[in-house]
């Protein structure tokens, strides 16, 4: 046997006052041996309210944080049955028909056996978000912290509010088997390319993605054809990686065939 001073001193054990410090010290599994050895206890750094605090805006704490994000993000879905996403403008004002679509999108999505995930807004969000609910379907909102958004719309069933754009955008792409994208602005276009660029690198198969609202879409579309294909930045393929449409039923179509339904 070693001598008092080579003993292990379990986590939580004070030394009284005047003792000689340990030469060896257990902090849970990490073993701290002669100038090494720490003052206190794990406990004691953890339960101490003084110091400074500093730390909680610090990138390893951040990291803390996004991995609670993707945590919670994947504990609340994963069990969903297939759904769609559904993207579109916070400022769709309800009763325009751009909402009105929202809604019948949302039921026929639901009416073809998916759960509708939304960003779970206002405007062509709670439109779709609407629409799912009405059919007794899963609806789902996907929000995020901003300065100037009022919180999840009344018809969300199952909601998850991000801090973080990209764990969210993460949610919107594993948890869906396709887009349906109403007219919407840089969030919606965001959301968009993110989508294309996947199905472009082969990070995703087998999803589609539909453009509703020929009028809205079609001026995208053809600077994609004229400019981008034209200038050799893309290529003609490319263009078939979605589809556009004005018809309700022809977008969910489009999106259960994909999907092998």
């Amino acid at each position: 046997m070693g001598n008092a001073e080579d003993a292990r001193i379990p986590e939580g054990a004070e030394v009284p006052e005047g003792a000689v410090a340990p030469e060896e010290q257990w902090l849970g599994p990490v073993l701290r041996r002669r100038e090494q050895v720490q003052p206190g206890t794990t406990d004691q750094r953890l339960l101490d309210s003084e110091g400074d605090s500093e730390w909680v805006h610090t990138d390893p704490w951040r990291v803390m944080r996004i991995q609670s994000e993707f945590v919670e993000g994947f504990g609340a879905l994963a069990e969903l049955p297939s759904a769609i996403s559904v993207f579109g403008s916070a400022r769709t004002p309800a009763g325009s028909p751009e909402y009105d679509a929202g809604v019948a999108i949302g039921k026929a999505l639901v009416d073809a056996g998916f759960a509708v995930i939304t960003g779970g807004g206002p405007g062509a969000m709670e439109a779709a978000n609407k629409g799912a609910r009405e059919a007794k379907g899963v609806s789902v909102g996907l929000g995020i912290e901003l300065p100037f958004e009022s919180g999840l719309n009344p018809h969300v069933d199952i909601g998850v509010n991000f801090r973080y754009f990209f764990v969210r955008k993460t949610m919107f792409v594993k948890y869906a088997q396709g887009f349906v994208v109403l007219p919407g602005g840089l969030g919606t276009l965001d959301e968009l390319f993110e989508a294309l660029t996947l199905v472009q690198t082969g990070k995703v198969t087998r999803f589609p993605i539909v453009l509703f609202g020929t009028a809205y879409w079609g001026g995208l579309v053809d600077w994609l054809r004229d400019t981008v294909v034209a200038g050799g930045k893309a290529s003609e393929k490319d263009l078939l990686l979605f589809h556009v449409t004005d018809d309700v039923d022809e977008a969910v179509a489009l999106v259960t065939k994909e999907v092998g339904r």
